[in-house]
């Protein structure tokens, strides 16, 4: 899985993270109330909301009702599709059986989805759930993609992986769509220009080592004919398929990324320690890693 994945997922309210909810008998009726005033929203569904910080239709208008949703389903609590009703209802002040089926057809889809069984570390970030849901484990065979995910694996290092995530669009455009070719030639004032550049990470050692590794990954290129055949020669060509049964379970390094951390170093490869290649391996498909519950499991096995 990535890298530091529950850096930033701290504190105690529903807006950062998932609380620890109080008995509905210690919930204050009269704030309950005030959310109980709303269309659609009785005392029962108020107090529930109350017990993830959520008090007002402001706080409401703010956060998501589908992960809204599945922290109270996780808790216990006996929500369903009609709890996401009556939330859009809420907001706009009508019977939730009022609502335009276009909008309930788009709901009912949006909470199918949502309740899909995932790797718990995909957590309720829209980012990190696209990420693990259409790119993580996925089988890579494109030289430019493979390099992509070198360029941001090595700036994740002592980071969070959902921090390069949010500034990817603009490592693409600061490392011109990340081609190798053009990276390879950044001289000292691409660097220094790259330095400052709000949009990346500003490290000048991690910045110097994707120049670097530029002209490492063309060499290997002109070895081995692609990116793509040296790096999947490790495992012979096919995906290495885990079968955890728990994201605890799941390592941080193994033998295959000590031993293709080894070799990219004594190529000139730098920020590729073996976590490092280990995070490489898994998110471009060469080891799936999804745990056998998460829905992407048997789907990235057959090559999806």
């Amino acid at each position: 899985m990535p890298l530091n994945i529950f850096r930033s997922r701290s504190g105690n309210g529903i807006f950062k993270g998932q609380p620890k909810l109080p008995a509905l008998t210690m919930i204050s009726t009269t704030k309950a109330c005030e959310l109980g005033g709303l269309k659609n929203i009785g005392i029962h569904t108020a107090r529930w909301l109350h017990t993830i910080g959520i008090h007002t239709k402001k706080d409401m208008q703010r956060f998501d009702p589908l992960n809204a949703y599945r922290i109270l389903k996780a808790q216990g609590y006996p929500v369903n599709l009609n709890f996401v009703y009556a939330w859009h209802g809420a907001l706009r002040d009508v019977h939730w059986n009022k609502l335009p089926a276009a909008l309930k057809t788009e709901l009912r889809a949006a909470l199918a989805d949502a309740v899909k069984p995932r790797c718990p570390w995909a957590g309720n970030d829209p980012l990190y759930r696209r990420y693990h849901d259409q790119e993580w484990g996925v089988p890579v065979h494109d030289d430019r993609r493979l390099f992509e995910f070198l360029i941001l694996e090595g700036a994740q290092a002592g980071l969070s992986w959902i921090t390069i995530l949010r500034k990817r669009e603009n490592y693409r455009a600061a490392f011109d769509g990340f081609d190798p070719r053009r990276v390879a030639r950044y001289d000292a004032a691409k660097i220094k220009r790259l330095m400052r550049d709000p949009g990346i990470v500003r490290n000048r050692l991690k910045i110097e080592s994707a120049v670097s590794n530029a002209r490492a990954f063309l060499a290997v290129q002109k070895e081995f004919g692609s990116f793509d055949k040296y790096i999947w020669r490790f495992v012979d060509g096919r995906p290495i398929v885990n079968r955890w049964a728990s994201l605890k379970n799941v390592p941080a390094r193994t033998a295959l990324s000590d031993a293709v951390s080894a070799d990219l170093k004594k190529r000139g490869f730098r920020f590729v320690g073996s976590t490092i290649v280990y995070a490489h391996l898994q998110a471009t498909g060469i080891v799936n890693d999804h745990v056998v519950s998460c829905f992407r499991h048997r789907a990235c096995a057959r090559g999806a």
